[in-house]
């Protein structure tokens, strides 16, 4: 029963075709802090992500909070004051407002600008746009795991996953001491976050399912949370996601723009 429920995950959080180019209306908040409400868990860590090119998606592409932390590119559609290449947003937050697929923040509209044309595309308000998903990619930084402020050890543990590279969603997480073979799986919470009311004592080890290619594939992190782990802190995963999640979408698979 468990595996014909991670099939359905799978199959379930690649249906979008997010790799096609999609055409859309994008509009931005003022302020970024807007892009760091609970329903991807960030917090104030959103405002370090990519430079501060925050966007919140509608539901569609995030996806119950599996789509949090996803990059998309994005380029607006008047040549005059828009560059070809747009510019890179990651989901931070969800976008409940059903008149454009995501709202970004105001450095990130502006990143879409021509040399000198920012304040232009700032007069626009909503820029017709056309966007696809891309990699993610943090620069060889090593994905994360950050402990919950909710975590109350040694009874209840929430994490979030922070850095993760690739065109990849993560859909499913277990934990065990280290050394350990008894895991016990975790349940997404929330956006990125994952928690359990199982905590195996010690030190802790966490293997994780990432959407890749056509199907999924399991990644180990031997050792990660140290005996004496501390909410608030974030700890290094020793590793580097860059898979690509493969999606069935011909003919608009090739990700191809469309003529600007």
């Amino acid at each position: 029963m468990a595996v014909i429920f991670l099939l359905f995950l799978l199959v379930s959080s690649v249906t979008a075709c997010d790799r096609c180019v999609h055409q859309s209306k994008v509009a931005y908040f003022s302020s970024a802090s807007a892009l760091q409400s609970a329903a991807c868990g960030y917090g104030n860590l959103a405002k370090g992500f990519n430079g501060g090119r925050l966007a919140a998606a509608i539901p569609s592409l995030n996806k119950d909070g599996a789509g949090c932390g996803a990059c998309y590119q994005m380029r607006c559609k008047d040549p005059k004051i828009c560059s070809k290449e747009g510019t890179t947003i990651i989901v931070t937050d969800l976008n409940t407002n059903n008149q454009t697929d995501f709202v970004i923040s105001t450095r990130a509209f502006m990143a879409m600008a021509n040399p000198g044309k920012a304040k232009d595309v700032l007069k626009l308000g909503i820029a017709d746009v056309e966007y696809k998903r891309v990699p993610c990619d943090y620069k060889g930084k090593n994905l994360a795991i950050r402990v919950e402020e909710s975590s109350q050890k040694p009874n209840y543990l929430a994490i979030s996953f922070l850095y993760q590279g690739g065109q990849t969603e993560i859909v499913g997480v277990d934990v065990a001491q280290v050394g350990s073979s008894s895991w016990n799986f975790m349940t997404r919470k929330h956006g990125a976050i994952w928690d359990t009311s199982r905590v195996p004592s010690g030190a802790l080890q966490f293997r994780f399912v990432v959407t890749a290619g056509y199907d999924g594939k399991w990644n180990w992190a031997k050792s990660v949370l140290p005996a004496n782990w501390k909410n608030g802190v974030i700890y290094d995963t020793g590793l580097q996601i860059t898979d690509i999640a493969q999606e069935g979408c011909s003919p608009c698979d090739d990700g191809n723009w469309k003529l600007h």
